[in-house]
């Protein structure tokens, strides 16, 4: 496997950020009627886990990785975003635990999935 260029490092964080936000716009849509006044409020705990995730993962090596990125970065961002959520006094009810892990496996390590796949097509 070839390093990532910074290209690709970039537009792998850039996707994981954007999940990230919009994962945190839809929950407050669907909560709420004004998703931008609190959109900040509800993504930042989840923006932080994910740069958390992006550092001890070093994800900068292997982006698009599903399983040796992907599943350390979502675990790492559910984990760390739960837990800022909970210090902030933010709410961590279990059904809200299970939506956001699932939602977040299904974005983090989902989009990293479908890329992998393509490649390999690809070079077929």
């Amino acid at each position: 496997m070839r390093p990532a260029g910074r290209g690709a490092v970039l537009i792998a964080l850039a996707v994981d950020a954007v999940l990230v936000i919009a994962f945190a716009a839809i929950g407050r849509a669907s909560h709420d009627s004004d998703v931008w006044s609190g959109l900040w409020q509800t993504a930042w705990p989840f923006l932080a886990g994910l740069g958390i995730g992006w550092l001890v993962m070093r994800a900068w090596r292997a982006p698009v990785a599903p399983v040796r990125t992907g599943l350390g970065v979502w675990a790492i961002t559910v984990g760390g975003g739960m837990l800022l959520r909970w210090a902030a006094g933010q709410g961590t009810a279990l059904a809200f635990i299970v939506v956001a892990s699932l939602t977040l496996l299904v974005a983090l390590v989902g989009w990293r999935a479908i890329v992998t796949v393509v490649r390999r097509l690809r070079r077929r």
